[in-house]
């Protein structure tokens, strides 16, 4: 496979466009055409992961953190992100980011994070006001409707919360002319004629807009098929920042916190809020959540992510917002194994190898 096949497969998954505007996404380093038949997927791309790539022969590292945060403004052996750079294209090793966007899909980071401490009924916490939705309108004969409504669907259209292959279907006469370079499907050339078509609609994604128009175009029977697309307000209710459950049974917030560090194999866990207190309902942001916990509901007990701060973590207690910040890296790092088993299952003969990079922090006791 090339890595522009890779990267392909991978903006499936976390399509680029949900990114949030000021994020960096898709592949950094690497030409699109050269071989990847084997990835490895880390969390962060530093030398130890350039290191590992290595040693695993791989072609192409696919990472959640971004290698290129910053423009580099040179290319000086002496500015170690842009050492890494070069090291990165003299070993001919692309490089492919999937960040913000890979943060708010479905089965995304939070998602997994809530899969890993045990979470129920899990759902999203903060719809993403970005995540875009279009209503795609075309027009077909009767005989390919269920045909059409079968891919467009498979490519992501078509889905209100947990409901899928939500179309609508309106009976009309369409009208058209083939020229003298056609191939009509139906009716003759130069004549114009009547065919009895269905109207069908459907809501699709704004990042998933292509996918679905080439499933659309693949199984319409129409040489030109006519459709519109038209720019809704609505967002996209399943793509959300964070995600929220509830545990199978009311822990002490001290047993909670323990339950998590446990889970995720942390060094230490920080906590705030009385560790006697019952807690149930979760909410989750794998990462940097803290500046999120002040739009947290009050209806939910406790909340799990990193990097909170002095004064996030003072506006939390006065709420009564339990938290337990496990780290930034420890509360992303399920979704390593995710993204490499998917490009398992979605690229055959590809080795894929992981890399579980060492704590950024260590804990000192003594």
């Amino acid at each position: 496979m090339k890595v522009r096949d890779i990267c392909e497969i991978l903006n499936q998954l976390a399509p680029g466009e949900l990114a949030y505007s000021w994020d960096k996404t898709g592949l950094q380093t690497g030409d699109p055409d050269s071989e990847a038949n084997r990835v490895l997927v880390a969390l962060t791309v530093d030398a130890k992961t350039l290191e590992a790539a290595k040693r695993s022969k791989a072609q192409m590292i696919a990472a959640h953190h971004p290698l290129i945060w910053r423009p580099l403004e040179s290319l000086r052996r002496d500015d170690p992100n842009a050492e890494l750079c070069l090291a990165l294209a003299e070993a001919g090793i692309a490089c492919y980011v999937a960040h913000t966007n890979l943060d708010v899909v479905p089965g995304g980071v939070s998602h997994r994070l809530a899969a890993v401490l045990g979470l129920c009924d899990v759902r999203p916490l903060f719809q993403a006001a970005h995540a875009a939705q279009v209503k795609l309108v075309t027009f077909v004969p009767a005989s390919y409707l269920e045909a059409l409504r079968t891919a467009v669907c498979g490519a992501g259209a078509g889905r209100i919360g947990d409901y899928t292959c939500c179309t609508f279907t309106t009976p009309g006469t369409g009208t058209f002319k083939p020229g003298q370079a056609s191939d009509p499907f139906s009716g003759r050339k130069g004549k114009l004629n009547e065919e009895p078509e269905l109207r069908f609609e459907t809501l699709v994604p704004k990042a998933r807009l292509g996918s679905v128009l080439q499933a659309m175009i693949a199984a319409h029977p129409y040489e030109e098929p006519a459709y519109d697309i038209v720019m809704l307000d609505n967002p996209d209710p399943v793509i959300a920042l964070g995600a929220r459950g509830v545990l199978d049974a009311a822990l002490s917030l001290g047993e909670f916190a323990g339950h998590v560090r446990a889970r995720l194999r942390a060094g230490h866990v920080r906590v705030i809020g009385n560790l006697k207190r019952k807690v149930r309902h979760v909410a989750v942001i794998g990462g940097s959540g803290g500046g999120d916990l002040e739009r947290i509901p009050d209806d939910v007990d406790v909340a799990v992510t990193g990097d909170v701060k002095y004064h996030d973590g003072l506006d939390a207690k006065r709420r009564r917002l339990a938290v337990v910040d496990a780290g930034h890296e420890v509360t992303e790092r399920p979704i390593v194994p995710v993204l490499a088993n998917y490009l398992r299952k979605q690229c055959s003969g590809v080795r894929v190898d992981t890399f579980n990079e060492p704590d950024l922090f260590k804990v000192v006791t003594k």
